[in-house]
C-alpha cells in the first residue's frame, strides 16, 4: 500500500515544530542562567529590584534565540530524522514509496520560513529589545554609555570633528558645540575650530547656525581669532534625528535605521566596513538554519550503529564549526581581507556547497 505524502508532511512537521520551540526554550534558559551567574554580583551590589532583573532577562532572551536558531533547528530535524531512521521508519516510508527527497522536503519548507521570519526577527525584533537592555545595564548597572543627548562626539567628516555637551531634541537646539576641522593632507594639523554657546538647525535652508562664539583660523605661525553672534555653516553633513542614531551601537539598530547609518557614514567620509557586514549578516545569518538543515539532515537520516546521540552531536559540531568559520570570516573581513558582502555570505557558500555535494550520495 502506497503511503500519503502529505499525512507524512503532517506528522513530521508538527514534532519538528514542536521540537524547536523546546529546544530554544531550553538553550535560552542555559544561556540566562549562565549570564546570571555572571552577573550576579554587580546585581547585587547595585541594589537592581528583582522586577529589573526580570525585564532585562527578558528583553535579553531574543538576543540568545537569535543565536540558537539555527542550532534548535538543526537539532530538532536531527532528532526527528535519526529518530526514524533507527526506528526503521524511513525504511518504511522508502517501502511504501516515499524518497528521501520527499521525506526532507517539509523539514527544508519549514526552515526557510524560519530563515524568513528569523531576518525580520533579527532585522527589528532583536534591536528594539537591545536598546532597552542597554537602558536597564546604564540606569541600573552604570555600564556603558548615554545617548540621550549629553556629551555627543563624533567625527562629521574625513577632517572634521564635532563635539556637543548637550542636546535639545525638542528644540533642535545643541549648546556647548566644538568644531574642529584639520588639513585633508595632514590630519595632524589643526586648521579651524569653532566653539559656540549653541547652534540651531535651520530647517527651511537645511543648514546649522552657530550663535555667540568664535571662530579660529589656524595657520603654521600664526592664528586669526573671528568672534561672531551668528554664523551659517554649511558644511555639515547631520541633521537633528541623525544625532541620536550616531551615538548608538549597530546592534541596537533595526535593519533601516542602520542602513540609514550606513550612508551617513559614507556621506561623511568615514569606513563602513564593520558596519556593510553587520548590515549583511542581518540577512546571511538567519538563513543558517536553512543551509545546517539541508547539510546535517541527509546524514542523520542514513541509520547507523553509533545510534541518534552520536549522530545529533557530531551534526551540533558542525552547526558550531559553521558558526566559528562566520566569526572568523567577520574577521578578515572586518580588516579588509574580503569583501563585506562576501564576508558575510561565505560560511554559507561554502556549507551550502558541501550540502549539495553530500545530497546525492543520499541513499533513496
Amino acid at each position: 500500500m502506497r503511503l500519503k505524502p502529505k499525512l507524512i508532511d503532517r506528522y513530521f512537521i508538527k514534532q519538528f515544530v514542536q521540537t524547536i520551540f523546546f529546544g530554544l526554550i531550553a538553550f535560552t534558559l542555559i544561556f540566562v542562567v549562565i549570564d546570571m551567574m555572571e552577573n550576579l554580583d554587580d546585581f547585587i551590589d547595585q541594589h537592581v529590584p528583582f522586577q529589573i532583573v526580570m525585564h532585562y532577562y527578558l528583553v535579553f532572551s531574543p538576543d540568545i534565540i537569535k543565536l540558537m536558531t539555527p542550532v534548535a533547528v538543526l537539532f530538532s530535524a536531527l532528532f526527528i530524522a535519526g529518530k526514524a531512521a533507527n526506528l526503521s521508519e524511513l525504511t518504511a516510508f522508502k517501502a511504501g514509496g516515499v524518497s528521501m527527497y520527499r521525506f526532507m522536503a517539509p523539514f527544508l519548507v519549514v526552515s526557510f520560513l524560519i530563515s524568513l521570519f528569523s531576518i525580520y526577527f533579527a532585522g527589528y525584533v532583536v534591536p528594539m529589545a537591545n536598546k532597552t537592555k542597554v537602558n536597564i545595564e546604564m540606569k541600573y548597572l552604570k555600564r556603558g554609555y548615554n545617548y540621550s543627548g549629553s556629551n555627543i562626539f563624533f567625527q562629521d567628516s574625513k577632517n572634521k570633528i564635532v563635539s556637543i555637551a548637550y542636546f535639545d531634541y525638542t528644540n533642535d537646539q545643541a549648546n556647548r558645540v566644538s568644531i574642529e576641522g584639520f588639513d585633508k593632507n595632514d590630519p595632524t594639523h589643526m586648521i579651524s575650530r569653532i566653539d559656540a554657546i549653541s547652534m540651531l538647525y535651520d530647517s527651511t535652508d537645511n543648514i546649522w547656525i552657530a550663535k555667540h562664539g568664535i571662530k579660529r583660523t589656524f595657520y603654521y605661525d600664526s592664528q586669526v581669532a573671528t568672534p561672531f553672534s551668528e554664523l551659517k555653516l554649511n558644511n555639515l553633513n547631520f541633521k537633528p534625528a541623525e544625532l541620536i542614531i550616531k551615538q548608538q551601537k549597530p546592534e541596537e539598530m533595526s535593519l533601516t535605521e542602520l542602513d540609514h547609518f550606513i550612508d551617513m557614514q559614507k556621506r561623511a567620509g568615514n569606513d563602513t566596513t564593520s558596519l556593510s557586514i553587520e548590515f549583511d549578516s542581518r540577512f546571511a545569518f538567519p538563513m543558517a538554519s536553512l543551509i545546517v538543515v539541508l547539510l546535517g539532515l541527509p546524514i542523520s537520516a542514513s541509520r547507523r550503529r553509533s545510534g541518534v546521540a552520536v549522530s545529533v552531536g557530531l551534526n551540533i559540531l558542525l552547526t558550531f564549526i559553521y558558526l566559528v568559520f562566520m566569526k572568523v570570516s567577520q574577521a578578515f573581513g572586518k580588516n579588509g581581507a574580503l569583501n563585506p558582502l562576501l564576508t558575510a555570505w561565505v560560511a554559507n557558500l561554502i556549507f551550502l556547497a558541501a550540502a549539495l555535494i553530500n545530497l546525492p550520495r543520499v541513499k533513496q
